[in-house]
């Protein structure tokens, strides 16, 4: 098997819709053989993907984590992260594939907090589920049937466009209610900044105190901010920040742990080693074997 985790693009069969495509999951699940990666092997998408199963139980792994999924479970994933499916003869469901161009274009019209809440990855799990009296279903059902009209169909892309954009709607409030709800739109937008600034220099810096003094805040409004938006201190949001991109990375290529450590910025390969196991459990070398 191949040492690097496959990266999967978006590729749609029918381009007369630009940027999204909807697939019944059973068909996925009928087409394993044909397809150049098993979706059921671990694998990082170059896109964003919402999966809704209507009937089974079973597990799908999102960022080395699997979660249990039954009839009205949504899943959810952003752009890079990793992602297989456990198929079984009674799953079904739609997939809901599109890009991150596709995405930008919808923004206006969707929910202030949606990018927010379902697809900042660090924020929230990527798993809901759906109440029987919901409509997300319908919504969905109709979504596929609209995609398959004929593409001189009248006004087809605007019809999609809008039930893309009431899913999302219904799937965000859905969310809202079965999460600890982010109401203080000042300290998502610190959040926000902290996450920014820790995508461009956790290589470099990991240490808490760092952060606040670049964001001219105090270390103890940092650890506020961190826990009133994701439960969990600065620091242990840095350092589950770190282990992921390291975990990706492990798995994303025939890189040695060694080579690995410098970097993501540590001095030492035996101080990388001792950091990753503290989090994990594993060694690098010993992870990586898991999924390779």
């Amino acid at each position: 098997m191949s040492k690097t985790l496959p990266q999967i693009a978006f590729k749609t069969r029918y381009p007369e819709v630009s940027g999204i495509e909807v697939i019944r999951l059973e068909e996925i699940r009928d087409r394993v053989e044909d397809l150049t990666h098993s979706p059921q092997h671990p694998h990082q998408i170059a896109f964003y993907k919402l999966v809704y199963y209507t009937k089974g139980k079973t597990q799908h792994l999102v960022d080395f984590k699997w979660y249990d999924v039954e009839e009205d479970t949504v899943l959810y994933l952003s752009k890079g992260q990793v992602n297989a499916f456990k198929f079984n003869p009674e799953i079904e469901g739609y997939v809901i594939l599109f890009t991150e161009d596709y995405f930008k274009k919808q923004l206006n019209t969707i929910p202030k907090y949606t990018v927010v809440r379902l697809f900042t990855s660090h924020l929230f799990e990527p798993k809901i589920q759906v109440p029987q009296h919901s409509a997300v279903l319908k919504y969905i059902e109709l979504l596929y049937h609209e995609f398959y009209k004929p593409s001189e169909y009248f006004n087809k892309k605007n019809i999609i466009d809008s039930l893309f954009n009431i899913i999302f709607s219904k799937v965000e409030a859905l969310k809202k209610h079965q999460t600890h709800a982010v109401e203080d739109s000042d300290k998502l937008q610190l959040f926000l900044n902290i996450q920014t600034l820790l995508k461009s220099q956790f290589k470099s810096h990991k240490n808490a105190d760092y952060y606040a003094q670049q964001l001219h805040i105090t270390y103890k409004h940092l650890n506020v901010t961190c826990k009133a938006i994701i439960q969990s201190t600065a620091k242990q949001y840095i350092d589950a920040f770190v282990i992921l991109e390291a975990k990706r990375k492990l798995i994303n290529s025939s890189i040695k742990s060694t080579e690995l450590a410098y970097d993501l910025g540590f001095n030492e390969a035996t101080n990388f080693v001792k950091y990753f196991k503290k989090h994990t459990g594993f060694t690098p070398n010993a992870f990586k074997k898991m999924y390779s």
